[in-house]
């Protein structure tokens, strides 16, 4: 398979690279190494298969890329790139959102639409499309209401994916990810931050009492649901993908402490605006459909994310 990777130097993207690579596909890869967070990070993310005889890298945004030149001979786009993070979706900082989540999106689309050759695209949703919803577990068919402007723009482009499925018969299949954490995770996330303020003895943040619950998913589980998707005749479908490691925040601290043999020292603060209170995934249909059973449980992901993170700081 030749392989087109979005958001190849990120977090997913760059796992996801390596698997491709690891298995003999040929990559593709494109990043535009934004600010949202240094892109010597991005840049240490690529360094693991750069000089692969089976990669190539553009260093480019999708929205000014000339995407026709570059998807005439791929088979498969995994579109693992845009514009991340609930809080900083508000205010001025929308018009990225609009950017590199939707225009990108669009673009996409529309490029393959253009060339005509069904070329399967995986798009990475978020579990940010329910909001703040007390129906747990999700299903597939649960109401999606964002509760944040980050949230609004991946169900936009979904909708995106949805409509060139039904009227240019794109194929396309939109996996919503349930807090994927592990190496690599961007140092704005939960686990990076508090792990590194474990590292440097300092206290940890916390917005709200702790009692918040996410359903938890190892990057190594969202690679092997992308690659899934990829092949299984599922197009025009969307699928909740999960860890089945529903937990509290408290209790992650309390994994985190047993993980590292260090204290975490918590300050509560207020929630801020757009953070919901729960997630937590109903997986069956991927598991039914995709095959997909996560591998990774909580504390063995989160003893690889801290080793990952000791050599890192």
């Amino acid at each position: 398979m030749k392989a087109f990777v979005t958001g190849c130097a990120g977090f997913v993207g760059s796992h996801l690279c390596e698997a491709l690579l690891r298995r003999g596909d040929s990559v593709i890869g494109i990043d535009a190494l934004t600010d949202n967070y240094p892109a010597d990070v991005k840049r240490r993310n690529l360094s693991a298969y750069a000089d692969h005889p089976q990669f190539e890298f553009r260093e480019s945004n999708l929205v000014e890329t000339d995407l026709l030149a570059v998807l005439g001979g791929v088979d498969c786009v995994f579109h693992t790139a845009g514009q991340p993070g609930v809080r900083s979706s508000w205010g001025r900082h929308f018009e990225i959102y609009l950017k590199n989540n939707i225009l990108a999106t669009q673009k996409i689309l529309e490029a393959i639409k253009t060339i005509g050759k069904p070329i399967r695209v995986v798009f990475s949703s978020s579990s940010s499309i329910y909001g703040n919803t007390d129906q747990l577990p999700v299903t597939e068919l649960s109401l999606p209401r964002p509760f944040s402007p980050y949230g609004t723009t991946k169900l936009a482009a979904e909708h995106l994916c949805h409509l060139y499925h039904q009227n240019f018969k794109v194929p396309v299949v939109s996996l919503r990810y349930f807090t994927v954490y592990g190496p690599r995770q961007r140092p704005d996330m939960g686990f990076h931050i508090f792990i590194k303020a474990m590292l440097e003895n300092r206290p940890i943040t916390v917005l709200g009492d702790g009692s918040q619950t996410r359903d938890f998913t190892y990057v190594d589980d969202i690679v092997c649901a992308n690659l899934l998707a990829a092949e299984k005749p599922v197009e025009g479908e969307v699928f909740n993908i999960g860890g089945g490691s529903r937990r509290s925040l408290l209790d992650t601290f309390r994994i985190l402490e047993e993980a590292s043999n260090l204290p975490a020292k918590l300050e509560f603060r207020a929630a801020e605006k757009g953070d919901v209170k729960d997630t937590w995934a109903d997986a069956g249909k991927a598991q039914k459909r995709l095959g997909f059973e996560p591998q990774v449980d909580l504390k063995t992901g989160l003893q690889r994310q801290f080793e990952w993170e000791r050599g890192v700081y």
